[in-house]
C-alpha cells in the first residue's frame, strides 16, 4: 500500500488517471440506475475508501486540480456560464413557479434556523444549509469558507450534504410528479384539455432553454464565428469574472464581511452580458469546456474529504440527517401554502421546490420517468412532458443556479471560528 501511495505521489499522470477512473465509475453507475443512485454519491464513497486506504491526502493537488484552478477559477468561470444559460423569457412565463420555489427555500431556511439550533451546532447549520438549497457551487463556497476558519467538521458536512441531499429529493419528487401526472392525464383523457403546440422546448442534451423566438438585436454585435475561438470565448468569460471580483472587492471597502460575494456578482453579470451580446448563450457548452471544468470543480470538492475519518462521519451523521429532515419539511409546507394562493397544484409546488436538492439532470430524468410510467402512448407522454418539464427545469435554475449562490454568500459571514 505504501509503495502504491509513493508511486501516485511521484506520478501526476497516475494520480489523474485514478481520479478519472473514480469519476467514470460514478457516471456509469448513475446512468445505469437513471440517477436513483447519484453519481456524486458513488464518487464520494470511492474517495472516502481511497483516502482510508491508499490515496495520498493531496491526490487532487498532485493531479493539478488544487487551488486556484479547482477553487476560485473554476467556480467563477462556471458561475458566469450559469448566467449565460438562463432564458429570461422562460423565467417570465413561469413566474408562479419561481415564487413557489423561493417560498420553499425560505421555508427551508426558516425551519432550520429556528428549530435546528436547539439540537445542532450552529456552524453545522450554516455550512449545511446552502448546499441543501442548491448544488456544487454553494457546497464549494461553504467548504472553502469553513476550511479557511479551521472548521474541518463543518467543511466535511457541507460536502456530505451535497452528496446525500438527493436521497431525500428523488423519492419525494417521483411521488409528487406521478400524482400530478395522474391529474393531468385524467383531464386529458376526459377531453377537458387538449394538447397545444409548444411555445418553447427543452434541449434534452444540455438542459438549456431553447425558446423559439425571433432573435433579438443585441447591443454588442456578435463576433463572427471564424474569429470566435475557444480562447476568445474564454477571454470574454474571464473579463466578466475579473469585473465581478473587482466589484466584490469594492463592496468590501464599505460592507466589510458582508461584501457581496464575487460569485453572486458573476451570476448577475453573466445574465446581463448575455442579454447585451457580450457573452454567447451557454458559452462553456458551446466551446466544449463545460464538462472538463465541472470535472475539475468536482475533484476539488471531493478532495475536501481527505480529513473525513470514519469517526468524524459518525459524529456529523446525526446533524446531517436532522438538518435535511427539518429543511425539507419546512420547504414542503411553505411551497404548498404559496402554491395554493397562486393556484399551483400542491404536487407541482412541492416537486419544483425539491429541485433544490438535485438540480439538472435528475429533474429531467425524474420527469421523463414519471411520464413514461403513466402514459399509455407517445401523445400522452408528450403532453405530460410539455406540462411538467418546463416547470421542473425553471425550478432547478431558480434554486440551484441562482438562489443557492446568494444564500451561500449570505451565510459565509455567519460561520464562527
Amino acid at each position: 500500500m505504501e509503495q502504491l501511495q509513493a508511486f501516485i505521489v511521484a506520478s501526476p499522470i497516475f494520480a489523474m488517471l485514478i481520479l478519472c477512473i473514480v469519476y467514470a465509475l460514478g457516471d456509469t453507475i448513475g446512468t445505469l440506475t437513471k440517477a436513483w443512485i447519484p453519481s456524486v454519491f458513488v464518487v464520494a464513497v470511492l474517495f472516502l475508501l481511497g483516502y482510508w486506504t491508499f490515496f495520498p491526502k493531496d491526490i487532487v493537488t498532485l493531479a493539478g486540480f488544487g487551488a486556484p484552478l479547482g477553487g476560485t477559477l473554476a467556480i467563477m468561470i462556471c458561475i458566469t456560464h450559469m448566467g449565460t444559460s438562463i432564458s429570461l423569457e422562460e423565467l417570465k412565463k413561469q413566474w408562479k413557479i419561481i415564487v413557489v420555489c423561493l417560498a420553499g427555500l425560505a421555508g427551508m431556511v426558516a425551519a432550520c434556523m429556528i428549530i435546528c439550533p436547539i439540537f445542532v451546532d450552529f456552524n453545522y447549520i450554516v455550512a449545511g444549509l446552502p448546499p441543501l438549497t442548491g448544488g456544487i457551487v454553494a457546497a464549494t463556497m461553504m467548504q472553502e469558507a469553513a476550511q479557511n476558519l479551521g472548521l474541518e467538521k463543518a467543511a466535511v458536512l457541507a460536502i456530505c450534504m451535497y452528496v446525500c441531499q438527493g436521497f431525500a429529493g428523488y423519492p419525494l419528487t417521483a411521488v409528487m410528479l406521478k400524482k400530478e401526472g395522474r391529474n393531468l392525464l385524467k383531464d386529458y383523457r376526459s377531453g377537458k384539455v387538449k394538447k397545444v403546440a409548444k411555445a418553447g422546448a427543452i434541449d434534452e442534451v444540455n438542459g438549456k432553454f431553447a425558446v423559439e423566438e425571433k432573435k433579438k438585436k443585441k447591443l454588442i454585435p456578435e463576433i463572427p464565428n471564424k474569429y470566435y475561438s475557444t480562447a476568445v470565448s474564454l477571454t470574454t468569460i474571464m473579463i466578466v469574472a475579473l469585473l465581478s471580483s473587482l466589484i466584490s472587492t469594492w463592496t468590501g471597502t464599505f460592507m466589510g464581511v458582508y461584501a457581496i460575494n464575487q460569485a453572486v456578482i458573476a451570476l448577475i453579470l453573466g445574465i446581463a452580458a448575455t442579454e447585451l451580446g457580450f457573452l454567447r448563450p451557454n458559452v462553456l457548452k458551446e466551446n466544449g469546456c463545460f464538462n472538463f471544468l465541472m470535472f475539475v470543480l468536482m475533484m476539488y470538492v471531493f478532495g475536501g474529504l481527505n480529513s473525513a475519518t470514519p469517526e468524524l462521519l459518525l459524529e456529523i451523521l446525526g446533524p446531517l440527517v436532522f438538518i435535511i429532515v427539518v429543511g425539507v419539511a419546512g420547504m414542503c409546507i411553505c411551497s404548498t401554502i404559496v402554491g395554493k394562493i397562486l393556484k399551483v397544484s400542491p404536487y407541482m409546488a412541492i416537486a419544483t421546490s425539491l429541485t433544490a436538492l438535485y438540480g439538472f439532470p435528475p429533474n429531467y430524468v425524474l420527469t421523463d420517468e414519471a411520464s413514461k410510467a403513466l402514459a399509455d402512448n407517445d401523445d400522452e407522454k408528450e403532453y405530460l412532458m410539455d406540462n411538467m418539464l418546463p416547470q421542473m427545469i425553471v425550478g432547478g435554475f431558480v434554486t440551484v443556479t441562482i438562489t443557492s449562490v446568494i444564500i451561500a454568500s449570505i451565510f459565509i459571514p455567519l460561520l464562527r471560528a
